[in-house]
């Protein structure tokens, strides 16, 4: 019998990748070899991205390279894009299968069904109808030594930016022994790390009764061999004072908080549509540095957002500046087709938007420059994830990003370093100590390759 292979190309955010990886388990147990993108596989799945129109461009050049490369193949095209443009998709000659971000453990139900019927199948549903978190389960990573961990999908807040409420629907909570039962499943598999993850992840729980972030949070704390439990992403408006008491009281939730601000302007985000104030962020802010001396936070901000003036940018510039942000991801603001600040009459010329991307991303190199410095000769903790001109990389709990000498076997282990070359974007470090648990003894991601 010949071995059956599928291939995956993954566009867009952590979700999307941990998805690829739940739709991987599903062929896996059904007999199927993951082979690379470039190869020819049976059967290929794109994951597609929609935050921009750009990427629902590199979405279409992916599935068509797909398609050109291997006309003999299944083409099966899923995710963001899939969800809000089917039509356009289908209209792909050689496209066979599309779902959209619902319904991902019937794929292969659908690539047997396209075996025998040798029918295009359209299986996107109405994603706002969808009232309940879709189950899918990822009990080890392929290519990851941080594992992460979906906890929510969806999202209520409808910036006027956004198009993700649209492509992913509205706020459903994982049921939180789901949340418990794969992180210890995780942990189990050697991960000494875990990143939740979600559309909207400090949502977490909004949608169920007498439950919420915070008390996911506890319970997560009272897994055993848990050393490191990390937030993706969190708004400043989950950011309660009962979240905030949790973190504080925490062993294992690490010294890193990305709070996307997008603004430091409120009368930009009051165009956003953001619901928050700068004088609300600036009191979490406050409230988390009192908590967790050194807290690295990091942040999004949108450049350029229709009718941005100097001085609202400038409210931005000086915002971050004041309160020491450590790394920020700088965007200029790009048009999504379908949201209301795509029309909005007032689009900020693309070059005043480069000039001031440029501003802002010089002035985070220079904070994340300042941040780093603040560690030199201190002991950190870090878990190395890839080996780079014989040197191996890992992040901090602080999310600083570290080189060290050492041997590939410390990979994914958590290893005491010293600082001693901090620097933005890698600072170097040098091995004290390695921290061996030998309760976890059967080590699954040592036999993936990394």
């Amino acid at each position: 019998m010949t071995e059956k292979t599928i291939a995956f190309h993954t566009l867009g955010c952590k979700v999307n990748h941990y998805e690829t990886e739940a739709m991987w388990q599903v062929f896996k147990n059904d007999g199927y070899s993951r082979i690379d993108f470039n190869q020819n596989a049976d059967v290929f799945v794109i994951n597609t991205c929609t935050v921009t129109n750009t990427g629902d461009k590199k979405s279409r050049q992916v599935i068509r390279r797909a398609i050109r490369n291997n006309p003999d193949a299944v083409v099966c095209v899923t995710g963001c894009y899939a969800q809000t443009a089917p039509k356009d998709i289908m209209n792909i000659p050689g496209v066979d299968i599309i779902i959209g971000t619902e319904d991902r453990d019937k794929l292969l139900d659908y690539v047997n069904e396209y075996h025998q019927e040798r029918q295009p199948i359209n299986g996107v549903k109405n994603i706002m109808k969808k009232r309940t978190y879709e189950e899918m389960d990822v009990p080890y990573f392929t290519d990851r030594t941080r594992a992460t961990l979906k906890i929510q999908e969806g999202c209520n807040n409808f910036c006027t930016f956004c198009i993700i409420p649209w492509a992913r629907g509205l706020m459903r909570s994982r049921e939180p022994e789901k949340v418990i039962e794969q992180a210890s499943q995780l942990v189990s598999q050697g991960y000494k790390e875990i990143v939740l993850t979600g559309i909207h992840t400090g949502g977490y729980g909004e949608d169920l009764k007498n439950y919420n972030l915070a008390q996911l949070l506890r319970d997560l704390e009272e897994v055993d061999d848990l050393n490191r439990l990390r937030i993706s992403s969190i708004e400043a408006s989950q950011l309660t004072d009962e979240v905030i008491d949790v973190i504080n009281n925490s062993n294992k939730i690490v010294r890193h908080l990305h709070v996307p601000i997008q603004s430091g302007s409120d009368s930009v985000l009051k165009r956003m549509r953001r619901k928050y104030t700068m004088e609300f962020f600036e009191s979490r802010i406050i409230k988390l540095k009192e908590i967790m001396p050194n807290v690295a936070i990091t942040s999004d901000v949108i450049v350029g957002f229709p009718g941005e003036t100097e001085e609202e940018f400038m409210e931005t510039y000086s915002f971050i500046s004041r309160h020491h942000f450590s790394e920020l991801h700088v965007f200029p603001y790009s048009t999504r087709t379908g949201t209301p600040a795509a029309r909005m009459t007032d689009q900020v010329e693309e070059n005043v938007k480069h000039e001031r991307v440029t501003r802002l991303i010089d002035l985070s190199d220079a904070l994340a420059e300042q941040y780093a410095e603040r560690f030199k000769d201190d002991v950190l903790e870090i878990i190395p994830e890839e080996e780079k001109n014989g040197k191996l990389i890992g992040h901090s709990d602080n999310y600083l990003k570290v080189e060290i000498d050492g041997d590939e076997s410390l990979t994914g282990e958590l290893v005491k370093v010293k600082i001693t070359e901090p620097g933005y974007p890698v600072s170097k470090g040098e091995v004290v100590k390695v921290l061996q648990q030998p309760m976890v003894k059967n080590y699954a991601y040592l036999e993936r390759t990394i």
